[in-house]
């Protein structure tokens, strides 16, 4: 597998557009819901895909809707090689990247007690939602810098906050996947690190939550539609430069200001 890019002639180039934005496990569920809000926009949207040929699928779906600034790459969070040559591939196209979007990410399968879970399970999660995070981060960081008002949102969770965890009147206090949680914890200590190491840049970093959407990562269990998830995302990716930043945001536990604690 290599780093194929997908373009499609037919709408505008990267170069044309105002903004760029680059989006990890945008083939499906919520990325691919953000993806299509960038796009229609106006952003001219990477379309990051561990699977090549689902990404395929995701773009076709997008310009079948008369969407035509997106591509499609390859790019598999947890692959040196594969985050590197999309690096280069939109390197390529663009001189910079405004908004990068850290979606991908796995549950870590069951069981997850504390008792039962496995070292093995610990290591493919995090690999995905926090070495994965990292890698692609630290890639992309020189595309960002060029931008004027460069935006990264982790997608996070508010299962990731251990002050709502330590609360029994938190509405998922019993839901506790120590694999998954953690994983999230250590993602918000990154953006909180990362945030502060940049609070005298434009840059604006922040942890979001989408809520608990139905979607394939949990069984269609959840109860929010991603319309509304991707729109959660989209907000703090479009920010401007009197936004926030170094903060945790879930619209689903905070209604008025989306402000949650870590």
């Amino acid at each position: 597998m290599n780093g194929e890019v997908i373009t499609h002639s037919e709408g505008n180039t990267a170069k044309d557009q105002c903004k760029t934005a680059l989006v990890t496990g945008a083939n499906k569920s919520i990325g691919f819901e953000v993806a299509k809000q960038l796009a229609q926009k106006g952003l001219y949207v990477y379309l990051g895909s561990r699977n090549l040929e689902n990404g395929r699928e995701a773009v076709a779906r997008l310009k079948a809707e008369g969407i035509h600034n997106v591509e499609c790459i390859w790019l598999d969070v947890t692959n040196d090689a594969s985050v590197q040559e999309a690096r280069e591939a939109i390197g390529r196209k663009t001189k910079s990247l405004d908004i990068l979007i850290n979606n991908a990410g796995i549950y870590g399968g069951y069981p997850q007690s504390a008792f039962d879970v496995t070292v093995e399970q610990f290591k493919a999660t995090y690999d995905a939602n926090v070495y994965g995070v990292v890698r692609v981060t630290q890639a992309f960081i020189d595309l960002l810098k060029k931008s004027p008002q460069p935006r990264i949102v982790n997608v996070s969770s508010s299962q990731g906050s251990i002050t709502l965890h330590s609360d029994p009147a938190y509405k998922y206090y019993d839901y506790k996947g120590i694999v998954y949680l953690s994983s999230k914890a250590a993602l918000n200590m990154y953006t909180v690190v990362l945030a502060y190491e940049l609070k005298d840049t434009d840059f604006k970093v922040n942890a979001v939550c989408p809520g608990y959407t139905k979607t394939d990562f949990n069984g269609h269990r959840g109860t929010g539609a991603v319309e509304v998830a991707g729109k959660r995302i989209v907000k703090y990716a479009l920010t401007d430069k009197d936004g926030p930043t170094g903060k945790f945001f879930s619209e689903e536990n905070n209604p008025e200001t989306g402000e949650i604690p870590w």
